[in-house]
């Protein structure tokens, strides 16, 4: 088993998996990506949910970008509740533009509408995963979450971010540990 990067105390391009435990029904077995995570707060990409009320090439059309190649119609995903209307680029570092954070080993996030426009002419990065919102922590609040067994933290891999399988998400992170997720106890903090 690999042991988790650190960053001074943060956990910026390190995954989050749900505990069974979550209340949340917004983040019930979520895999989220953090691509920030500082004293002043933290911000993911939720991974492993579709969102199926708007395509690829319906996004482009409402941002009047206008496709001139076959994308092979990527799927838009759910990136988390926070602002909804904001869409997210988690991509690989094969293509980067000057407004692109690179967040972990071949992982980068733009959130700009030049990387769609890129991705229209079919000359976007090797791997993209196009989100709309995104989940957010304020200072202290992910810490604490974490403590109270809400989230396990892995690292993230390529193909837990960029792999097409969303419902094998969840079981593939915690499978990451080295144990069977129906191990996980439904109550926590009980002996």
């Amino acid at each position: 088993m690999s042991e988790i990067k650190v960053n001074d105390g943060y956990l910026e391009g390190q995954i989050l998996v749900a505990m069974p435990t979550m209340s949340d029904p917004r983040f019930k077995r979520s895999v989220i990506l953090l691509c920030s995570h500082s004293e002043e707060g933290a911000m993911g990409i939720v991974l492993n949910k579709n969102l199926s009320v708007i395509s690829f090439d319906e996004l482009l059309e409402q941002l009047n970008l206008h496709p001139s190649h076959n994308n092979g119609e990527p799927r838009v995903h759910f990136g988390g509740p926070v602002d909804t209307e904001r869409g997210f680029v988690l991509h690989s570092t094969d293509l980067v533009h000057e407004s692109t954070t690179v967040i972990g080993e071949g992982i980068a996030l733009t959130a700009t509408i030049e990387m769609l426009e890129t991705m229209a002419t079919g000359h976007g990065p090797h791997s993209s995963f196009l989100a709309l919102g995104y989940s957010g922590w304020g200072p202290g609040q992910l810490e604490l979450e974490i403590q109270n067994s809400g989230w396990l933290v892995v690292n993230a891999d390529q193909d837990l971010v960029f792999g097409e399988k969303l419902d094998a998400k969840w079981k593939a992170a915690i499978g990451k540990l080295g144990f069977d997720p129906g191990l996980l106890s439904m109550d926590t903090g009980h002996a």
